[in-house]
């Protein structure tokens, strides 16, 4: 069997054709979904980058790893302390290392080790071929490095290849000759001159003011990036750019299926694509980035084409984990999912062609702000512990089948339902806690060394750009929140 994971960073699911999107931003991927069984509520536990990969390729939540931000403490796993073996936990119970007990040799194209020095993500690989570009990466500076490996190893059977490309990422990079193939094109119907104005007027990093932080971003001066959304004109040539950033990956997913063509093994590989985290553009006022623990960032796609199980193709609306498939698509390769799994395979319903997903999913961020969503029938609520400075409620309520770009919080018109939230995020912060080694719950921790990791001592100084740019009452606003610039008053 073999076996190729395409990981595309920082891809919504609702920017790829096969997903409704008006633009033609994926014509190979579409390809793709013709054969595959699209997974519409895919989530992930833990966002964005760093908890996201470390909780899929360990198959255990942020709360059992330890890890749940980008820096400080919560950035590496727990100790495992006198308990721990020659080999740590990973070593033993990784994806990757139960792939290898079954047989299969595996195989990485991706910085994303060194980018957020994240060796632990690395347990279980056989090969490992990191382009050397710190997660600046372009297409064209990884794929062939999947095409060499493919070149002299496709042809042996009992492989899983991880092929990682960064393009969607900001700064958007795309190379120049490939241009704008969206000139032309309009923007999404909801993301209208009023929603930039409130937007603009509002605050925030990532906000249309600081789109690339929370200052003017001098060190974006020579990509094709605006420093600042001060018009729908900037708006449409930033969601240009993220478009382009897509398309350009898709390019470079047909060559890698073409490979596949001429090898002579395409109609027996299994193909998979998905991403870490998706990308708010404009949703809860963030531009261009993964900062809450909302379903924009946190829902992404799943396409599977799984030759024997899967030839036409068809939706599956269930509730799942990243790492519900990951445990599945072990069992399905014939290996086990290691005990300490939180991950829960639907290897039945899948071969069967049924959906069986979870009954409520809970999802976290705590990098960039503190928040942990739930997400169950219609709804996402999210508990704000720390807002990042952003305009985020301590709850907030969407009803994503009307609203799937959560405009409005209905958390006071439907206090039942935020009741009901929070009975379950109650419900699996227990069943956390009790199934924990550590009996610590990381954000916590995140709290306690000074709230998320990008938004450390950052508050004086936007206090005084806020100030500086007409926007004062938003500085009181914060200052309100925040009295010791750390904890969230609610």
């Amino acid at each position: 069997m073999r076996i190729i994971y395409l990981d595309i960073d920082t891809l919504r699911p609702d920017h790829l054709g096969c997903y409704g999107y008006h633009r033609n931003t994926s014509p190979n991927i579409d390809n793709l979904f013709s054969q595959s069984v699209r997974f519409d509520n895919l989530y992930v536990t833990d966002a964005p980058c760093l908890p996201s990969r470390t909780a899929l390729w360990s198959g255990r939540t942020g709360y059992h790893t330890g890890v749940v931000g980008h820096g400080g403490t919560p950035a590496d796993p727990f100790i495992e302390g006198p308990t721990r073996d020659f080999t740590d936990v990973f070593g033993k119970t990784s994806w990757m290392s139960a792939l290898r007990k079954a047989g299969f040799h595996t195989v990485t194209v991706s910085p994303f080790a060194e980018r957020h020095s994240a060796w632990h993500w690395l347990a279980g690989y056989k090969e490992v071929y990191n382009p050397g570009f710190g997660g600046l990466e372009r297409a064209e500076q990884v794929t062939p490095l999947a095409l060499d490996w493919l070149k002299r190893n496709g042809s042996n059977d009992n492989w899983f290849l991880h092929i990682n490309l960064w393009d969607p990422h900001t700064p958007y990079r795309t190379p120049a000759e490939f241009g704008n193939p969206f000139k032309d094109d309009p923007l999404p119907a909801w993301l209208t001159e009023e929603i930039w104005r409130k937007g603009w007027e509002g605050y925030g990093p990532h906000s249309p003011q600081e789109p690339h932080g929370f200052a003017e971003a001098t060190d974006m001066v020579g990509f094709d990036t605006p420093l600042v959304l001060d018009s729908m004109q900037a708006v449409k040539r930033w969601i240009d750019g993220y478009d382009t950033g897509i398309r350009y990956a898709d390019d470079h997913v047909a060559r890698i299926m073409t490979a596949l063509s001429d090898l002579g093994i395409l109609e027996d590989t299994v193909i998979f694509l998905s991403s870490d985290h998706g990308e708010t553009q404009g949703e809860l006022n963030v531009w261009g980035d993964h900062q809450t623990a909302d379903a924009i960032t946190c829902r992404v796609p799943l396409l599977v084409r799984w030759p024997g199980l899967t030839g036409t193709s068809r939706v599956d609306k269930a509730l799942h984990y990243h790492f519900d498939w990951a445990a599945t698509m072990l069992e399905l390769a014939g290996a086990t999912v290691p005990a300490n799994w939180d991950g829960q395979p639907f290897t039945a319903a899948f071969r069967e062609g049924r959906e069986a997903g979870r009954d409520f999913l809970v999802t976290s961020q705590m990098a960039w702000s503190c928040q942990r969503g739930i997400r169950f029938g219609d709804y996402i609520c999210l508990r704000t512990y720390h807002d990042g400075y952003k305009m985020l409620e301590p709850i907030m309520l969407y009803n994503l089948a009307d609203d799937p770009h959560e405009l409005n919080n209905l958390a006071d018109q439907k206090p039942e339902i935020v009741n009901q939230a929070m009975a379950l995020l109650v419900d699996w912060q227990q069943q956390q806690a009790i199934t924990s080694l550590t009996g610590i719950d990381p954000m916590l921790t995140v709290l306690r060394e000074g709230g998320p990791h990008h938004t450390r001592n950052q508050l004086p100084a936007y206090l005084e750009r806020l100030r500086a740019t007409g926007r004062a009452h938003h500085a009181e606003t914060l200052l309100k929140r925040h009295p010791t610039g750390n904890l969230l008053k609610v």
